[in-house]
C-alpha cells in the first residue's frame, strides 16, 4: 500500500475524530456544570486522550440540561 492509499482508507474516521472531538468542546464550553471533574479536567481529557477522551466526556461527564 502506498502513502496515499492509506491516508485516502482512513480520511472518513479522521474526519469522525475530528468531529467528535469539536462536538464534545462544544458542548463542555456550553455546560455549565460537569459531572465527576471541573470543566478544565474534562477539557485537558478530551484534548489529550484521543478518540477515547471526547466518548468519556460525552458519556459520563455531561452535566445536567441548562435549558438551551
Amino acid at each position: 500500500m502506498t502513502t496515499a492509499e492509506i491516508l485516502r482508507a482512513f480520511w472518513p474516521l479522521f474526519l469522525l475524530y475530528i468531529s467528535l472531538l469539536l462536538w464534545a468542546l462544544f458542548d463542555l464550553s456550553r455546560r455549565k456544570r460537569t459531572r465527576h471533574l471541573p470543566k478544565w479536567g474534562w477539557t485537558l481529557i478530551v484534548l489529550f486522550v484521543s478518540t477515547l477522551g471526547p466518548l468519556c466526556y460525552l458519556a459520563f461527564g455531561r452535566g445536567e440540561e441548562d435549558g438551551h
